[in-house]
């Protein structure tokens, strides 16, 4: 009788299962159903159930369940609801930071909507030039967009599914930013890749991203994806813009643009009808210094809401702009304004050639005269060392009527910065000094147009920034981060509107707010933003993204900063490079590292050693030349530092290695007295305590550069990769005697 009761018991629960089952089956008829009356794309969702059955018992089965839901298609202008301001997930969405009035009331459109636009209402004028074959080759706004569009449909021709990768390698072209538009309206991710990176990298910024379509340049890059595309397998097509394709199923650009031209717009127009605003469009990686690359997800919403303040914020005019774009578009900064404000406001966008930072960038500078510059600070300093050098040349009279007309540029540019009237002589010696020497100046470096000049990325000296102030050539300094789309506070060039050592004032439309840092001063503190400016988050990421921003939808930079009773901020530090020493005392290691360099004008980079060390050291290297060909540090030294080596009575020394030795063999000589003099000049005017105090120094025997590792591809320097490059060195200076000159390469 117990085994019938049994048996009666798992038939009732195997008949109550079925029931249940059958059920919602039922109910996966009836949303189809509705899906289908309602004619709406519907996203799958796949849940499994076990049936209950006896233990052991050979019946009990596993049932696949998909349901699917209706899926809003009001593209691709549509905002799809969301509670958070923040996701790791491919198809995720954020809550769009809104108001009634003010910067965050302007409606949200998609980048598609945007080119549309620019195209109806200037399809002639020209979007994009290149120089080939010794001449300039223009695309219209018009050619544009439709090259655009026909892209899209060749990737979803060749499969490329939504919230998916299109990977970018290459340099600057007007196949590079048709390639990301592309990806884009195809409702894909648009992923730049590094020249630089290896075919590691190129892997995993790949699988990263699940990329099914590939497009390179060359065949460089070509061999980099090849030789890792056994390990990629949704990866569905490769094209390559430059040259005939080197590897056979490699598609060309112009078969790229047939697969697209021989296609309907049905796929298309049904991919923008499910496009949304405040999903991912593109992603940017980050350099990876401190962990594996993080790609920073960026919305619709953020590119083109952020070029059209940007355009309101400088004023730009419709049609009359044009830039020379040579900075990676891998990174956000040149990402961001070389194709979305250029395109907002209608501007042409010139590409330099791909050896511009070895060398032809001032020849393009020379033909385009463009209205608009950005550069980072090294190149800036380049070019300030370059012109410093011509200027030594110059003698006599024309010296001094150049001295005198830099003095009332720069005179100009104080009182307005700090709100102090022009005497009746400077009033008509500014316009009188342009006229006769500066503007022809400008010209001569191709800047006679430029009114806006940007400098990001990493901090910039004074020196630099006053002798382009004294040719009336005020840089723009600001501040910003890839997860804030690279723009969060500016100098502008206004009265009380700039300062010296500071990144200008907050944003309109940013919040900010310091939160407190252990070990800092009380008036500095993490900077904290918030806004429709912050990016997503992390792709895949969820530690990483709420790590950096709180429930709140607080992005916590990771820098320190103080604001000065006018509101202008300042960069005092980053957390995670904090000299920590065994002492406990927080040290910010850039602020000393550039008032060393100040202090010895031919270093190229000072790097400061102490963390968990008893005192502070230093890595020094000095000014040196560059191979064009590769972009590694040479050993010769620059012109510059030739005259200083003369002045000091060593003019037989021409190379690194050879300053390298007369340190070593002369450790109270002419070249160390010389480090060691301004290393005591920090020392004794600018330290705050003795723990802050640089006690010793090494000179490296090669300036650092990207292929050596020493800086990223924004050329800012790898401090992790410097501490473990040069870990034999470091230990020297803690290892030797504080008695022996010559171990601790200083006179301390």
């Amino acid at each position: 009788m117990l085994k019938d009761g049994q048996e009666q018991a798992g038939t009732r629960r195997q008949q109550q299962y079925r029931h249940k089952l059958l059920m919602q089956l039922l109910a996966v008829h009836y949303l189809l159903y509705t899906c289908k009356q309602q004619h709406t794309h519907t996203r799958t969702t796949t849940r499994t159930i076990k049936m209950d059955g006896m233990e052991g018992d050979a019946d009990a089965t596993t049932t696949t369940t998909t349901i699917t839901t209706p899926e809003p298609t009001d593209g691709p202008d549509q905002v799809l609801p969301a509670d958070r301001l923040k996701t790791w997930e491919a198809d995720g969405c954020v809550r769009l930071v809104l108001s009634a009035e003010g910067p965050c009331s302007e409606k949200p459109v998609s980048v598609h909507t945007m080119m549309r636009e620019k195209a109806e209402a200037y399809p002639n004028h020209p979007a994009l030039a290149v120089k080939r074959e010794g001449a300039w080759q223009y695309w219209t706004y018009k050619q544009y967009f439709d090259d655009s569009k026909k892209v899209a449909k060749a990737y979803i021709r060749l499969g490329l599914e939504r919230y998916h990768g299109v990977c970018i390698m290459g340099f600057n072209s007007p196949e590079w930013v048709i390639a990301s538009n592309g990806a884009v309206f195809a409702g894909g991710f648009s992923v730049g890749v590094y020249t630089t990176n290896s075919p590691e990298a190129c892997r995993y910024q790949a699988d990263d991203c699940r990329a099914q379509i590939v497009v390179v340049e060359n065949k460089e890059a070509l061999d980099k994806f090849l030789a890792v595309k056994r390990f990629l397998p949704d990866i569905k097509a490769i094209v390559q813009w430059s040259g005939v394709p080197g590897a056979p199923g490699v598609l060309s650009w112009p078969e790229l643009l047939a697969v697209g031209a021989a296609e309907k717009d049905t796929q298309l127009q049904h991919r923008l009808s499910l496009a949304a605003v405040n999903q991912c469009c593109t992603l940017i990686y980050t350099s990876g210094t401190t962990g594996p690359p993080k790609g920073v997800m960026c919305s619709q919403d953020h590119l083109t809401w952020v070029a059209k303040m940007f355009e309101k914020m400088v004023t730009l005019e419709p049609c009359t702009d044009c830039v020379v774009s040579y900075l990676p578009l891998s990174h956000l900064a040149a990402h961001m304004l070389d194709i979305y404000v250029a395109a907002n406001s209608a501007a042409t966008v010139y590409f330099a050639q791909p050896d511009a930072l070895k060398g032809t960038l001032l020849q393009t500078l020379l033909e385009v005269q463009p209205t608009s510059f950005l550069a980072v600070p090294r190149v800036w300093e380049k070019m300030y060392e370059k012109m410093q050098e011509a200027g030594a040349k110059v003698g006599g009279i024309k010296r001094s009527v150049a001295s005198w007309a830099k003095h009332h540029c720069l005179n100009y540019y104080k009182a307005l910065q700090e709100g102090r009237p022009l005497t009746t002589y400077e009033t008509v010696a500014y316009p009188l000094a342009k006229k006769l020497i500066i503007n022809r100046v400008k010209e001569a470096i191709g800047l006679g147009r430029c009114k806006h000049m940007v400098s990001g990325t990493a901090p910039i000296s004074k020196d630099v920034l006053e002798y382009f102030l004294s040719l009336d050539l005020p840089i723009m300094e600001g501040y910003g981060l890839s997860e804030s789309m690279s723009i969060a506070s500016l100098c502008f060039i206004a009265p009380f509107m700039f300062r010296e050592k500071s990144v200008g004032k907050v944003l309109e439309y940013t919040t900010v707010r310091l939160k407190e840092v252990e070990g800092r001063k009380p008036e500095e503190g993490e900077l904290c933003f918030k806004g429709r400016n912050i990016f997503m988050g992390y792709l895949g990421m969820p530690d990483k993204t709420n790590e950096t921003i709180d429930d709140e939808g607080w992005m916590h930079t990771g820098d320190i900063g103080s604001f000065d009773r006018d509101g202008f901020l300042y960069i005092t530090g980053r957390i995670k490079e904090l000299v920590i020493t065994a002492g406990g005392e927080n040290i910010p290691p850039v602020l000393i590292e550039n008032v060393v360099k100040k202090e010895v004008p031919v270093l190229s980079n000072a790097v400061l050693i102490g963390d968990k060390r008893k005192y502070l050291s230093m890595l020094l290297t000095l000014k040196a030349e560059t191979d064009l060909d590769t972009g590694e540090p040479l050993d010769v030294l620059t012109p510059p530092v030739l005259e200083v080596m003369k002045d000091i009575g060593l003019e037989d020394i021409h190379t690194t290695r050879q300053a390298v030795d007369e340190v070593h063999a002369n450790p109270q000589g002419a070249l160390a007295s010389l480090i060691q003099g301004g290393i005591s000049r920090y020392n004794e005017d600018h330290s705050f305590s003795n723990a802050q105090k640089v006690q010793r120094w090494t000179l490296l025997p090669l300036d650092f550069s990207l292929p050596t590792g020493e800086l990223n591809n924004t050329l800012k320097l790898k401090r992790n990769v410097v501490m473990e490059k040069y870990r034999p060195e470091i230990d020297a200076m803690y290892d030797t005697p504080a008695a022996d000159p010559i171990g601790a390469k200083s006179k301390l």
